[in-house]
């Protein structure tokens, strides 16, 4: 569909501080996870809380796809998974490969062929358009080190691509520049222990960007009993062993909480989110020490509620890292009232859209001040107009959107239906948070 014929959504202008109090759904990066470490458990698995999203969706398809067994359950609250693992039989021994949508989803296009590499027959993954735009390179390389033969069918180091697989892998040394994307490390460990030696994986570019993933991945193998070793820069070793089944509940999506705690900061208002845990892998976590050097007082009760107040002003930062978070960043430094720098995000032009690109042309299309980096963005204060932003088939642009939209009358957010790929429930829950501005 081209871009002038998908539909726009008002974004909701309050005109007043908002006051709300949010619940928002689990961590997409921890379900996805540990769906596929379910798969590869000694034993059946719950994922209790387990997010429903498209990209969830899609993970929970693929493993099927492979011979894993996944039954939905009904829990309070929301939906548990219950997950049997792969079993012996041949994943892809009927007629033909077995079909992978990846949809937009990094972890599924990344996560899974490793795993289908420890299956047998052969696979065949591909995406939406945009998906095929997106670094593979790395990790098609690696499959090819590991011993696994791949075909590519469009563009070399994109999808779609075709793998053999044969039912194992010996594991080993691999080497493999993962500085598009850490998920390409995550990808090849989460597999590591189910190799016969296990895996040594060394980066050899000039830096991995998200390290706060990679660590996620790591603590979720420890969890389950496996043995990693990541006390040397850009190295990790995981030993071969069983990974034990497990009951876990997802945490709440502390990336996706940010917009709604933005939301505080762009109308003078307060947010809390509930259920926030004390300690995490999370990058989201992050949003406790970002916002506050934005102007805003935020504060984690003893019964784990997260409450963010605006202050009278939004004040520019000079961030690094801020990973997945920059998009909601950059979209109060558009509101702030001084200049700001994000940097150490080059990779995110590697994201489902050039997160950079599409930021700094939707910033100033609303009358705003930004330009690229060479690893990052600067934007610096100007009053906004009513305007569309373009999502770009992006989740994270189009909560960047609804942010400004808060602030701005009259801004038009295109295909918010996107945000369905981490959170289905966006537009109401925005609405319900724009709501409730002025009752305080």
């Amino acid at each position: 569909m081209d871009s002038t014929t998908l539909p726009l959504w008002p974004a909701p202008h309050p005109g007043a501080p908002v006051d709300a109090t949010v619940t928002v759904p689990a961590s997409k990066s921890l379900t996805n996870r540990y769906l596929l470490l379910a798969a590869l458990a000694d034993g059946p698995s719950r994922v209790r809380n387990a997010l429903a999203s498209r990209d969830s969706d899609l993970m929970v398809a693929a493993l099927r796809a492979l011979g894993a067994g996944i039954e939905q359950v009904a829990a309070d609250g929301g939906t548990d998974l219950v997950v049997s693992p792969l079993g012996a039989a041949p994943a892809g021994s009927g007629a033909g490969p077995v079909a992978i949508d990846c949809g937009l989803a990094g972890t599924v296009m990344r996560f899974v062929p490793p795993l289908a590499a420890l299956c047998r027959g052969t696979f065949a993954f591909d995406g939406d358009p945009h998906a095929r735009k997106r670094p593979m390179a790395p990790l098609v390389d690696a499959l090819r080190q590991l011993g696994v033969e791949v075909t590519e069918h469009g563009e070399p180091g994109a999808l779609p691509f075709t793998l053999e697989a044969t039912g194992a892998l010996e594991g080993g040394r691999v080497e493999i520049d993962a500085g598009a994307s850490s998920q390409f490390v995550s990808a090849l460990l989460l597999i590591g222990p189910r190799t016969r030696t296990g895996l040594e994986l060394v980066h050899v570019g000039s830096g991995v960007p998200s390290l706060d993933h990679i660590r996620m991945t790591v603590e979720a193998l420890r969890g389950l009993g496996v043995v990693v070793d990541d006390s040397r820069p850009n190295r990790w070793r995981v030993e071969p062993g069983p990974i034990a089944a497990f009951d876990k509940t997802m945490e709440p999506d502390l990336s996706n909480a940010g917009p709604f705690l933005a939301a505080a900061l762009a109308t003078g208002g307060t947010v809390r989110i509930p259920h926030w845990p004390a300690e995490t892998t999370q990058v989201g976590d992050l949003w406790r020490s970002i916002l506050p050097r934005m102007g805003a007082t935020v504060d984690r009760g003893a019964d784990g509620v997260l409450t963010v107040t605006g202050g009278p002003e939004i004040h520019g930062i000079d961030l690094a890292e801020s990973s997945e978070l920059a998009p909601t960043v950059a979209a109060l430094c558009a509101l702030a009232d001084g200049p700001s720098r994000l940097s150490g995000i080059a990779h995110l032009r590697g994201h489902e859209t050039d997160r950079l690109a599409a930021l700094v042309a939707e910033i100033t299309r609303l009358g705003g001040d930004a330009e690229e980096t060479p690893d990052g963005l600067l934007i610096r204060p100007r009053p906004l107009h009513a305007g569309v932003f373009r999502s770009y088939a992006d989740h994270r642009m189009a909560t960047a959107g609804a942010i400004i939209g808060l602030a701005v009358d009259g801004i038009q957010v295109e295909d918010i239906a996107t945000t369905a790929k981490t959170m289905p429930d966006f537009p109401a829950l925005w609405a319900a948070l724009a709501a409730t501005a002025g009752r305080a």
